[in-house]
């Protein structure tokens, strides 16, 4: 079965000045997919997922989203895309449920606050304010505004940075679910294990420049081709294994 291209990148750069950021790339992110853009801090990862998201201007190439030329509809692109908010996007006076109503009016969007909160599991955090939630909670919230309009694609960056083990695999669990209902999801992370059991396929960036892209297994595949080796013997579990196992994988409340 062919894999139908969502997003196509040709090309691409943006430059500030005599600083070329992003340096020619080129990629297609496939429907359905979770897709990882992974780079070090400054490798031009955000900048090019801006740029897709219609919040930064390129310098040359081009970007197709869903058919849609990001040259001549920008507007039509922001209304088939969910962008991760960051916390300071949030009014402080507003519980959840008023914050996903002003969220829908902006969208143009009905939106049953009940029904987005049910499917993030934070119904019982209908009333609470988004500065009292747990670290865990508030990274579910914001993924779920990326929800309210009912996107073919969402983009979420760095969503775990911070969690703790619960709450981590917890919202990788929600982001499975979120893919396993058609939406491509397009991530950034620091966490090579997490994009190792998430991501269907990555593209690694570094200087500006796309230096691998392919799925998690193949990356790691050619590594060992190499002849590479571990120093240290690779156990069955890690240190998060023996956690998880111990504390109990169900979501708690203030997780």
């Amino acid at each position: 079965m062919t894999a139908t291209t969502i997003i196509s990148i040709r090309d691409l750069t943006k430059k500030y000045g005599d600083f070329e950021a992003v340096k020619g790339i080129s990629f297609d992110v496939f429907e359905g997919e979770i897709f990882g853009l992974l780079g070090p801090n400054g490798a031009g990862k955000s900048t090019t997922l801006e740029i897709i998201e219609t919040l930064r201007q390129k310098t040359s190439g081009s970007v197709t989203v869903n058919g849609i030329d990001l040259d001549k509809h920008p507007d039509r692109i922001k209304e088939i895309i969910g962008v991760q908010l960051q916390t300071s996007g949030y009014y402080p006076g507003l519980n959840l449920t008023e914050l996903i109503a002003l969220f829908g009016g902006l969208y143009n969007r009905r939106v049953n606050p009940l029904e987005l909160l049910d499917s993030v599991n934070l119904r019982d955090k209908a009333k609470a304010k988004f500065k009292d939630l747990s670290g865990g909670q508030k990274q579910r919230f914001s993924i779920a505004t990326t929800l309210i309009n009912d996107p073919r694609i969402i983009f979420l960056d760095e969503p775990t940075t911070g969690l703790d083990p619960q709450a981590r695999r917890n919202l990788w669990d929600l982001i499975r679910q979120i893919r396993d209902r058609g939406t491509t999801v397009i991530l950034t992370t620091h966490y090579m294990d997490e994009a190792e059991i998430l991501c269907d396929r990555v593209a690694i960036i570094d200087a500006g420049r796309i230096i691998a892209l392919d799925t998690p297994d193949k990356l790691i595949d050619k590594l060992v081709d190499t002849g590479f080796e571990r120093p240290k013997e690779v156990k069955q579990a890690n240190l998060e294994d023996v956690f998880i196992q111990l504390t109990g994988h169900a979501l708690r409340a203030d997780a």
